[in-house]
């Protein structure tokens, strides 16, 4: 996996790189380096980096708000794969170079219902339904996007994309470099609000984007606006300010995260926690200003351990804020064995909320 975001950027709109097991790892309607797109640009006064335009930065999504205060915010009401459905929709709409190619995107809408109704409002050419042939169509949009198109492959889930490893990694990922040709090449790692303008952010960019779902947050269900927005794919989510400890997390993990966040706040304790939402390249501006006001980090990730993101993750805080730790980077990670079937023995395998609470207490002693 680490060879596959070598090549190219990754977005995690709260959505796991878990690769032990299929239920956890991706589905996605943008899953594969394949998008290409026109790229509108800004610079930030704060980094001088470019960003992609209409960007809403640093943007905090709703988080456990009651009924009654959700009801009465502006916007209207999706559940995530609605959200995805939207985004899409609405770039399929503004240019007519975005296609959507993959197994049972067309008329039966998607195994996840990202893409439904789609191949009724756009034809046959523009929502293509495909044999089971992953590294075959994954090759097409690569050289769909070198002609001009936008894109965009499904991949179900991790296993099934793993397919189309070399097409991924090498063909799209390096395409900008081993070519004497401009080619653009385009593909791109939630909640609604967040899988919608990272969806919108990866279509419209000129780079090669992986967008990682995780399943088990496709019901989750959110008010977003109801004007158009686009966010940054290289920006980390300030979820929750604190002071005592930063969390850095991403993908189902928020979720468990915030949960031990209410525990800890009731016994005292003050967590920063940030969804670092982009898996390459890390937003080391919003992490590293939190590593210097904390001086304590844990990682919370549904990867295992080895080759994991926390693994990258703790070497960059390692190299670039080591003067600012006052206790060793704590990395909880799922168990490295095969995710059982049985419920009750993965919830053995993955962080549960008891653990981070645990795990921040012993390093705020």
């Amino acid at each position: 996996m680490a060879a596959m975001l070598r090549s190219v950027g990754v977005a995690s709109a709260s959505f796991p790189l878990a690769d032990h097991t299929n239920k956890l790892s991706t589905f996605s309607v943008c899953s594969l380096p394949v998008i290409r797109s026109e790229r509108s640009s800004i610079s930030d006064p704060i980094r001088g980096s470019r960003m992609t335009g209409n960007v809403i930065t640093k943007a905090v999504a709703a988080q456990a708000e009651n009924a009654a205060s959700a009801a009465s915010k502006p916007g209207h009401e999706l559940l995530l794969f609605e959200a995805l459905r939207e985004g899409l929709e609405e770039e399929m709409d503004r240019d007519p170079r975005v296609c959507v190619m993959g197994e049972d995107v067309g008329h039966y809408g998607g195994s996840y219902k990202v893409t439904k109704g789609l191949a009724d409002k756009y034809g046959d050419l523009r929502v293509l339904d495909t044999p089971i042939a992953e590294n075959s169509f994954t090759g097409m949009a690569v050289g769909a996007a070198m002609t001009g198109l936008r894109p965009i492959v499904e991949g179900m889930n991790m296993g099934f994309l793993l397919l189309a490893f070399n097409q991924i990694s090498d063909n799209c990922g390096m395409l900008h470099y081993t070519s004497v040709n401009s080619w653009n090449t385009n593909g791109r790692l939630f909640d609604p609000y967040n899988a919608k303008g990272l969806m919108k952010a990866a279509i419209r960019s000129e780079n090669p984007v992986v967008l990682f779902e995780h399943v088990l947050l496709y019901n989750l269900k959110e008010r977003i606006p109801d004007e158009e927005y686009v966010l940054s794919l290289e920006e980390a989510e300030m979820v929750r300010p604190g002071e005592h400890v930063t969390i850095l997390t991403y993908s189902r993990m928020r979720y468990h995260v915030m949960q031990a966040a209410k525990t800890l706040v009731n016994k005292g304790y003050d967590p920063e926690v940030i969804d670092i939402r982009s898996l390459k390249p890390f937003d080391l501006y919003t992490i590293g200003n939190s590593v210097k006001k904390t001086h304590r980090v844990i990682i919370v990730e549904e990867c295992m351990r080895t080759g994991g993101i926390g693994a990258s993750l703790t070497a960059a805080i390692n190299e670039n804020f080591h003067d600012y730790l006052d206790a060793p980077i704590v990395c909880l990670s799922s168990q490295g064995v095969p995710t059982p079937y049985a419920g009750a023995l993965e919830e053995w395998t993955v962080v549960q909320p008891a653990q981070i609470v645990t795990a921040v207490e012993q390093i705020c002693q």
